[in-house]
């Protein structure tokens, strides 16, 4: 009971980017573009790297901003490298980005090994330290991303479940995709500076597989993935602080445990499943067998 009012903040900074991470994470593994956060993080570093070397502070609005412009230069790029026959695969373009932007960061950061450190927190993050004003201001921008996305939500989910038909139905694919990954942007300069790379990665993509075990369709998927969410914030946080360890690495093996053991769960339930068929067919078959005249008796 003594810790639960040093855990609040922390929590409820992680119910927030578990609501707009699941989602993001459905359009995300539906267009096979995995890595593109980690991607847009890294861009978002460069930005930040180039306003630390320009003399700005790189915890002030210029840098954001700066750190922001790099986000939607790569939000471009990887609207149009989609290419129409596919005979590249995007993923191909994102991994290429990311190379990219490493390898500039790097290059920078030799020129400014004193404010190293600052990238470092951006990449690293720590969840356990957030702020009230960051809850709130992180709160408030998310909401309006998701009731952009909830506007639009038609069209989106029509270009990430597919994209033929979204091409024959006139749509303008590439301007759609810039807004979406834009978007994207938005909440992954924000987030990583709150949780990093690594834990922002694991609410993007986990929820999203684990609710791919037991569900097609959107809406029982985003169910299952915000409950998931939810549960492994809370139980991270808590060990976090109960084992004395890095909060957002401990969230990070919290998630990749509860996902094992539902990927067990999904096993068990897929081989009774199909146990039950299979006794269902024989059955029928003997069924069928015992109504039939056999030959001789015909």
């Amino acid at each position: 009971m003594e810790i639960l009012p040093f855990l609040i903040l922390p929590f409820l900074a992680s119910l927030i980017l578990t609501g707009i991470h699941s989602y993001l994470g459905v359009h995300v593994v539906e267009r096979g573009v995995i890595f593109v956060d980690l991607a847009l993080a890294q861009i978002a570093a460069l930005g930040a790297t180039v306003a630390i070397i320009a003399g700005m502070d790189p915890h002030g609005h210029g840098s954001y901003w700066i750190s922001l412009g790099f986000t939607f230069l790569g939000a471009a790029i990887f609207a149009f490298a989609r290419t129409r026959r596919g005979h590249i695969p995007q993923e191909a373009f994102i991994g290429i980005a990311y190379a990219v932007a490493s390898a500039m960061a790097i290059l920078l950061m030799s020129k400014a090994t004193g404010e190293t450190e600052h990238l470092t927190h951006m990449l690293v993050g720590n969840i356990l330290a957030v702020s009230k004003p960051e809850v709130i201001k992180t709160a408030l921008l998310y909401s309006g991303i998701g009731l952009f996305h909830f506007l639009f939500r038609k069209k989106f989910l029509l270009i990430s479940m597919n994209h033929d038909k979204a091409e024959q139905t006139g749509l303008n694919v590439r301007f759609w995709d810039f807004l979406f990954y834009a978007s994207f942007g938005f909440v992954v300069t924000s987030s990583v500076a709150i949780a990093g790379v690594l834990l922002v990665f694991c609410y993007l993509i986990v929820p999203s597989v684990g609710a791919m075990l037991f569900a097609d369709r959107i809406g029982p998927r985003l169910a299952i993935g915000w409950t998931m969410g939810t549960l492994v914030s809370a139980l991270g946080v808590y060990l976090s602080v109960k084992l004395d360890t890095p909060t957002g690495a401990t969230i990070v093996v919290t998630f990749g445990g509860v996902l094992i053991m539902m990927f067990l769960l999904h096993l068990v339930l897929h081989h009774g499943r199909s146990a039950r068929e299979l006794k269902g067919g024989a059955s029928t078959h003997r069924e069928l067998q015992a109504a039939t005249p056999s030959s001789r008796e015909a």
